[in-house]
């Protein structure tokens, strides 16, 4: 039987009809019959007609009176930074072994908080390697251990309850007691004087002295080396009220001193935004003279800008899903957001690049750029964003605003800092919230984390609590002040004078600001510590334990501390302690203490009232 659907004439069978079919495509290239794909791989197009339609319908035929740059030369005048103002301390030369974060943020060590000590693994760490360096001259090891002790906390004594009160942190002092050196004691005992030797008050042969000072150069290298410590006892950038740093830098560019100034800086990451031009600020101590570097000029080839997804201007290039514009849900208030999109979609490929590379501490100001074209044509393009600072019309980017009166000009230069690429940074060991606290009218810092006496943060509330319980344990257990009798009765009701508060929580509390009628200020209180048969009278006052709060309160003549009360807002603020860590570029690793400060989670309420009517049967009045 013959096979219907095969066809031995196909020229006869088109013509006659005899086959209706149904045409199906699968594939859109052609597939050749031959064995020769040079016809194939070229793509034909069958109605080019079209295709030039489709350009001219989307624009491809307007042209623009304007030619590709071939060549740019670049006219640059540049400096580096060469004086550096922490707060209100003298200018000194500018640093450029660290990272400017470094020398702005970091804080001095804290190996106390008021008579308590503090930091017990730093304590064993340096004893250690004290002892480690000195274990081959003369075994010294005990004298040093003895002339340099951990102290046993006394578990009765109420001066130690910052130790004995968390049964853990005295635990690990209990255990170094007697048994490890305090290398912290020793450092400080050589630090506070250049003439001291580590070997005063300890038994030891004059002939193993030159090797012990030998060691003792060596282990003050090694601890500043370990950490970047500041000049002086306090680090003068810090400004305890506001809660943030203050610095200056300088450098001169021509004849001109110019003096960059952070009022407020706080974040963490120094960067162009942080710093203002202030031409009356006073001066830094610049050296006269042009800069080394002075004027640049530089000839280079432009280079289109690009970025990855962008979109592509040939018609048969696909571009990649790594820069989505469909997913950006811009509001009508996000500026930025609809610039960048603009920037992206419409005018991206207008943009070039004319690279210039530039130093860390750089301070560049572009003088003018002369730009060549394909149709041998020079332009002089000046920088965008001059003239009068207070020029509605003028927009710029990555430059400083100016401080002064009305008619400055402007500020075109571009300030490269050298900051730090990565920095890592540690737990808090001090994590205070300052809120405002409606119901009683006034705010409030509470220390969610505190320096533990062992080293590290602990939680503020289980220390308070903690905290509590061991003095009314001393109380329970020492003699009575007030006769049993006097505290027992049947009353059903009981008169409660103040609410207790947890002892985490510090009070501030407004008085009238400093030489003004009408400004408020935030001081720090104290709230008393009230336990049933204290013999103590009157009750001690709880104190902060976070050095944060501590400002002014350990000198030799205690003085009040006061913040503006415009610097609490209703989010509150929060501030942090911790070690900073980073590997600056000539790979030496650097680390440091820091504080910062963040906006808060809002209100809060401490519970505190006055003049209550408690039932004795329901109510203690303790807080949960």
């Amino acid at each position: 039987m013959a096979d219907r659907f095969t066809v031995q004439d196909i020229s006869a069978a088109l013509q006659a009809r005899s086959h209706p079919t149904v045409t199906l495509w699968n594939r859109i290239e052609g597939r050749p019959r031959t064995v020769d794909f040079q016809r194939a791989l070229r793509a034909e197009v069958c109605d080019a007609l079209w295709m030039l339609t489709r350009q001219w319908q989307v624009g491809e035929f307007v042209g623009e009176d304007a030619g590709s740059p071939v060549f740019a030369k670049l006219h640059v005048a540049t400096t580096h930074l060469t004086r550096f103002q922490a707060g209100n301390a003298p200018p000194q030369d500018f640093d450029p072994a660290l990272p400017l974060e470094t020398q702005i943020e970091r804080q001095p060590l804290q190996f106390r908080v008021g008579i308590d000590k503090i930091a017990l693994d730093l304590r064993l760490a340096l004893g250690r390697r004290w002892l480690r360096q000195i274990a081959s001259i003369g075994g010294y090891a005990p004298l040093f251990i003895a002339k340099y002790r951990i102290e046993m906390p006394d578990p009765v004594r109420r001066e130690d309850a910052a130790v004995c009160a968390h049964p853990e942190v005295w635990q690990s002092f209990a255990a170094a007691a007697g048994r490890a050196m305090d290398g912290v004691a020793l450092y400080e005992y050589l630090s506070a004087d250049s003439s001291r030797h580590a070997y005063d008050g300890v038994a030891v042969l004059d002939r193993h002295k030159p090797a012990l000072d030998q060691q003792t150069g060596k282990f003050l290298q090694w601890v500043r080396r370990l950490f970047s410590l500041p000049a002086t006892p306090e680090n003068p950038a810090w400004h305890p009220s506001r809660l943030e740093y203050q610095f200056s830098c300088a450098a001169r560019l021509g004849t001109e001193e110019r003096i960059y100034a952070a009022d407020e800086y706080f974040a963490g990451t120094a960067d162009w935004a942080s710093v203002d031009r202030s031409p009356s600020a006073a001066s830094l101590g610049v050296a006269a003279g042009a800069d080394p570097r002075g004027a640049v000029t530089r000839t280079t080839l432009p280079v289109p800008l690009a970025y990855s997804g962008m979109p592509h201007p040939r018609w048969w290039t696909m571009e990649d899903s790594r820069t989505n514009f469909g997913e950006i849900r811009p509001d009508t208030t996000d500026l930025a957001k609809l610039l960048f999109i603009e920037f992206g979609l419409v005018y991206s490929n207008d943009w070039f690049i004319v690279p210039f590379t530039l130093p860390a501490a750089s301070i560049a100001v572009v003088q003018g750029l002369t730009v060549s074209t394909v149709f041998g044509e020079r332009f002089w393009i000046e920088p965008a964003g001059g003239g009068a600072r207070e020029s509605w019309q003028r927009w710029s980017v990555f430059t400083h605003d100016v401080k002064g009166a009305a008619g400055v000009a402007a500020d075109t230069g571009l300030l490269f800092l050298p900051t730090a690429r990565k920095v890592h940074e540690g737990a808090p060991h001090e994590d205070v919230l300052l809120i405002r606290d409606e119901m009683a009218n006034m705010v409030w810092a509470v220390e969610k984390t505190i320096p533990a006496p062992d080293g590290g943060g602990r939680s503020g509330v289980t220390a308070g609590r903690e905290t509590r319980a061991y003095h009314e344990r001393l109380v329970a257990e020492g003699p009575a002040a007030t006769p049993a009798a006097l505290l027992e009765n049947d009353a059903k009701i009981r008169y409660d004078i103040m609410s207790p508060v947890p002892e985490h929580w510090i009070p501030f509390i407004a008085v009238r600001a400093r030489g003004s009628q009408r400004g408020i200020e935030l001081q720090r209180a104290s709230l008393p510590r009230v336990i049933d048969g204290d013999p103590v009278t009157p009750p001690a006052l709880i104190k902060p334990r976070t050095t944060l709060l501590r400002f002014g309160l350990d000198a030799q003549q205690p003085q009040p501390y006061l913040v503006p009360e415009e610097e609490v807002p209703r989010s509150g603020i929060r501030v942090t302690k911790a070690f900073r860590r980073t590997r600056w570029v000539d790979g030496k690793a650097v680390v440091w203490v820091a504080v910062r400060k963040q906006t808060g989670r809002g209100e809060g309420s401490s519970g505190l009232a006055f003049d209550r009517l408690l039932d004795t049967a329901t109510d203690s009045g303790a807080v949960v």
